[in-house]
Parts: C-alpha cells; sequence; structure tokens
C-alpha cells in the first residue's frame, strides 16, 4: 500500500514506524527539514520537505497513486485542507487530524465526506474518552473492551501487597479452577514477555489479564487489588484534553477543574455545566492541597508540561489518592513514570497513531489494540470459513511462540480458550502476539 503521511512529528513519526513494519511504502512531508531528517535515518521512509496543501508538494509525492492520504501536522487547517486536496488529485482515501471535537458530530462528519475526508480523527477526544474508561475501572492501568466488553484485557501492577508475586502462572492457573481470566502478557523492565506456565510474577511487573465482563470484578479480588467508587475527580492543566476530559466527566463525578490562566479558566467556566473552576499553579502541591488534592479520588494531570503531570500525580497517590492518571508527552518518561507510580499514563498523540494503524488494517482484522509501552498487539480475528484452524485444537495448531489466544467470541458467548478448544466458523479469536509473530498468526487466520 501507497500511504503519504503529511506531518513529522510525534504522531507521524510513531504512525510511520507502526506502518514501516507491516511492510508498506511511507512518504513524510513536512516543512521541518530537521524533523524529517530524524524520521529518514531512524525508519525506512521516503521524506519530502514542504507544506502539504501545496499542489507541487502533492504531485512531487505522486498523490495520484496514493492509497491513503494521512494529515496528522499539528495545524487543524492545514490538515483539512490537505486531505481535501489530496482527494481531489486521487488519492484513495484520506484521514485528517483535527482538534475541534465538533467535527465529529454526524452532520459535520457527512459535510468532511462530501469534500473528500473520509476519516476525521481528534487525539483529544480518543485520549478523553479513554480516561473516562479508565475511571470505570480504576483498579486497572489500562483497559481495553472487545464486542462491546463481552472481553476485556486488563493491566495492573505487581505490587509488594499482591497474592501473585513469587508464582508462576501454572500455580495462577491451578488456583481460578473456573479458568475465568488468564495472564497474556507480562512488561517488566521495558521487555514484553508472553508467559508460559513456568513464568514467576516479580513485583513490579505490568501484568496483563484477559477476563470476560462478568468477572472482572472476582479478577480484580484474584489479584490482590480493592475495589474503590470514584466521586471527586481534581483535573489540571488549562487543556484542550483537559476541558473535553471535564465535559464528559462531570455528570458522572465531582469534578474540580485546575488551571494556571484566569482567561483560561473563564472560557472554560463558559463551556461547562456542572464543574468548579479554580484558577492557581498547577505545580504547587500546597495550593492543590488547599483545593482539596487529599479528598479525591481520582487525580488527572493534563497539563503541557510531563514533569508537572508525573511530579503532581506522585504528590497525589502520597496524599492517599486511590487513582492518577498523567498526560506523558514526552515517549520516553512513559517507562520511567510507570515504573515509579503513576497509575496509568496517557500520551494523545500515540493513541491518535495507534487509532488510525487500526483504520489502516480494519480490512484484514476486527479490531486491534496497543497496550502502553508493550511492544505488541492485541487482535482480533473473525474465521471465515472451515480451514485447518477449525479441524484441530489449539494445543496442536502451529501458532508461534510469540503470540497467545487470549479469548474467543463465539455469538454472545464469550470463551478464555484452553488447549483442548477447537474454533468454529464465525468465532471471533482474540490473539495477543508480538510483532515478529503477526504475520504468521494473520496467515494463520486467512
Amino acid at each position: 500500500m501507497n500511504i503519504i503521511i503529511a506531518g513529522a512529528g510525534a504522531v507521524g513519526f510513531h504512525l510511520a514506524d507502526l506502518l514501516v513494519r507491516e511492510n508498506q511504502a511511507i512518504i513524510l512531508i513536512d516543512t521541518n527539514e530537521e524533523i524529517l531528517e530524524y524520521a529518514a535515518t531512524h525508519l525506512d521512509v521516503m521524506t519530502i520537505h514542504g507544506d502539504a496543501t501545496s499542489i507541487s508538494v502533492l504531485q512531487k509525492a505522486d498523490v495520484a497513486n496514493a492509497n491513503l492520504f494521512i494529515a496528522v501536522t499539528a495545524l487543524e487547517t492545514t490538515n483539512l485542507l490537505a486531505a481535501i486536496i489530496a482527494r481531489q488529485m486521487g488519492a484513495s482515501r484520506t484521514i485528517a487530524r483535527v482538534n475541534n471535537h465538533e467535527y465529529l458530530e454526524k452532520e459535520q462528519l457527512d459535510n468532511f465526506h462530501k469534500l473528500g475526508v473520509n476519516w476525521l480523527i481528534s487525539p483529544q477526544e480518543l485520549a478523553a474518552a479513554e480516561i473516562e474508561l479508565l475511571l470505570k475501572r480504576c483498579t486497572f492501568t489500562d483497559i481495553f473492551e472487545f464486542e462491546e466488553g463481552k472481553i476485556s484485557v486488563l493491566g495492573l501492577t505487581i505490587d509488594r501487597n499482591s497474592p501473585l508475586e513469587g508464582k508462576t502462572m501454572a500455580t495462577i492457573d491451578q488456583l481460578n479452577p473456573e479458568f475465568n481470566f488468564k495472564g497474556i502478557a507480562i512488561l517488566r523492565n521495558h521487555k514484553t514477555i508472553i508467559p508460559n506456565g513456568n513464568t514467576i510474577l516479580r513485583r513490579g511487573d505490568h501484568l496483563y489479564l484477559v477476563t470476560r465482563n462478568q468477572h472482572i470484578d472476582q479478577a480484580t479480588k484474584f489479584v490482590g487489588k480493592r475495589t474503590k467508587a470514584v466521586h471527586h475527580v481534581m483535573i489540571i492543566g488549562g487543556t484542550n484534553i483537559a476541558l473535553r476530559t471535564a465535559q464528559l466527566l462531570e455528570n458522572q463525578y465531582a469534578i474540580t477543574l485546575v488551571v494556571d490562566d484566569k482567561e483560561i479558566g473563564k472560557r472554560f467556566l463558559a463551556r461547562l455545566e456542572n464543574t468548579l473552576v479554580v484558577t492557581a499553579n498547577t505545580s504547587n502541591i500546597d495550593l492543590l492541597k488547599e483545593e482539596g488534592l487529599a479528598d479525591m479520588d481520582a487525580f488527572i494531570a493534563l497539563t503541557p508540561n510531563s514533569e508537572i503531570n508525573i511530579v503532581g500525580s506522585l504528590m497525589a497517590k502520597e496524599l492517599g489518592v486511590y487513582k492518577t492518571i498523567a498526560q506523558v508527552d514526552n515517549v520516553n518518561y512513559i517507562h520511567i513514570s510507570q515504573n515509579i507510580g503513576v497509575d496509568t499514563i496517557i500520551n494523545k498523540k500515540l493513541v491518535a497513531a495507534n487509532e488510525i494503524f487500526r483504520f489502516v488494517r480494519k480490512g484484514r482484522v476486527q479490531a486491534i489494540a496497543s497496550l502502553h509501552g508493550v511492544d505488541a498487539e492485541v487482535i482480533e480475528f473473525l474465521i471465515h470459513k472451515e480451514n485447518r484452524v477449525t479441524k484441530y485444537p489449539i494445543k496442536e495448531l502451529p501458532i508461534p511462540d510469540q503470540a497467545i489466544i487470549a479469548g474467543v467470541i463465539r455469538g454472545e458467548q464469550s470463551i478464555i480458550p484452553d488447549g483442548d478448544f477447537t474454533f468454529k466458523k464465525e468465532d471471533k479469536v482474540i490473539v495477543f502476539t508480538l510483532p515478529e509473530a503477526i504475520h504468521k498468526v494473520e496467515g494463520l487466520f486467512k
């Protein structure tokens, strides 16, 4: 597939990295030569210096023969215009990154479709929706739902209070005789491990479990996590993502939104209906304490400064706040912040890149999820016809060691399969796989 990406910043670079692994032909366009040079030395891509709204630049990129044109620069107007022009010049499909969530309303989407933009994506909207889901299941650091929650992948940290520390995965399975959940991955010291029965869980491991929706509470108790209802939430940051998150949450929780700037506070107040907006220095913990930080159930740090977000989350945790979520724009900080005690990291640019990547691959798979900090994917396949995967049990199938069958959805049933399970036609199969095994797994389920 020939894919043109306008914008080589964090979203464009990460997206190009994902697509290059899929052996796609990628052209990156950007006005910043330094960013392009970095991309060219780290990725197998062609780069073009210039404005993505320029006819001559798009001609140079051979946009007429592009299967997909993706505009993800920092400027919303540039993205929309570039996508419209690219479509008119012959690109088969176009995607544009936007900031205004009003553009995602059906009427506006229809208007953009008529202009030639096939799909709009908003990093703020995606991140805010993820935060909303995380607060509903605040025991976990990550949660991904398949088939409207029939099966969920949950992330949690093995801490000093966990009864799982020091146990093998086989022992955990024995303690879970109904097989209502199972471990599918471990993130340990930045390395992704697909566990076998002999794998021993260590303190500090980030464990990913797969379970049926009705067994999430049971899984929570099993791993030694206490459940807590969230009522009071503090959000810090005068950013668009902070505003959008408050809008999504304000009718479900008591929200205190702290911003640094009075004018931003006034603007936010005009767009919020049920949120307490406070103007204070978001980096001053003493001021946040005065605004009730210690009485909060959750703390969400969404300032533009990753360091302020991380430190604020750590201080909130120190004060007894149950759930902390920090926006971290610097990708290099993601592993560090998780290891030092921040519950959940949000990187809206990576969220957006992963969502676009799922869109690109949608023709071959039902759904796809990328776990934070994990160099692997959870992919949902549909078995279209009777073939070798329906003739033999899982234990006899040539599934690579770098992949594991996580779950199966059969009609309204959700199943956590063991080695004796045999697939049927129309089953939806959820597979956790490392990058090097993706093509083998896809070949198996074709």
